[in-house]
């Protein structure tokens, strides 16, 4: 019998012969991107530019944070704090970042009411092209439509599309998803999700609860 090898996540084109995926775990170098484990983003073009082409006016100093397990499908953009024009004058133009005396006015948009943090739990399905605004909080095990512009958190297990994004359905019952979310195989030492791939597709709740490594073991 040959023996399990977990995939590697530190490799930063995980399917041979495919350069449009990339691991965003070992590609990210800002300190404001946290990205666990596994987490994927697909491009045909230039998926290693994520940090510039997807993560859009992140000057800081909120962060984004996108769990393990996460596939991210081309054009998934995130829109951060940076953004946010003053809505309460007669113009909403950015005259500070313009440069000149017009800079001596930047507290004007420093103090612009901030929303967060945007926080990804761990495996959650990115759609093509869906847009997440900032300070969005989106649950585990959630998948976002193609096209979605999310404009509001999204629950754990939950399935949402449209624009503003509204909640489809949850994937399971409120039951289930406590007991998904009490087993959080995303946890799971990675040579024990290596033993058990299958179930972690394929499996039942009740299947995958009994497969969950004992507390303190592997």
């Amino acid at each position: 019998m040959q023996p399990l090898v977990p995939a590697d996540p530190d490799v930063l084109h995980p399917m041979p012969g495919q350069p449009r995926v990339v691991l965003l775990r070992p590609l990210v170098t800002s300190p404001l991107i946290e990205v666990g484990e596994f987490s994927y983003y697909d491009d045909p073009d230039d998926p290693t530019a994520f940090e510039t082409r997807n993560v859009l006016y992140h000057y800081g100093p909120e962060k984004l944070v996108i769990g393990r397990f996460c596939a991210l499908g081309t054009g998934v953009r995130f829109i951060m704090n940076g953004a946010n024009h003053r809505m309460d004058g007669p113009s909403t133009f950015p005259f500070p970042t313009m440069g000149g005396s017009w800079a001596e006015h930047f507290d004007l948009l420093t103090d612009l009411p901030g929303r967060g943090d945007t926080v990804v739990g761990n495996d959650v399905w990115f759609g093509r092209g869906a847009t997440v605004l900032p300070g969005v909080r989106i649950g585990h095990g959630a998948i976002i439509g193609a096209g979605s512009v999310v404009t509001s958190d999204v629950p754990d297990y939950g399935i949402v599309g449209g624009n503003p994004a509204r909640l489809i359905r949850v994937r399971h019952s409120d039951e289930d998803v406590a007991r998904l979310l009490a087993v959080a195989w995303w946890d799971w030492p990675v040579e024990h999700i290596t033993r058990h791939v299958r179930t972690i597709m394929s499996g039942t709740v009740a299947e995958l609860e009994a497969v969950a490594p004992a507390v303190g073991h592997p």
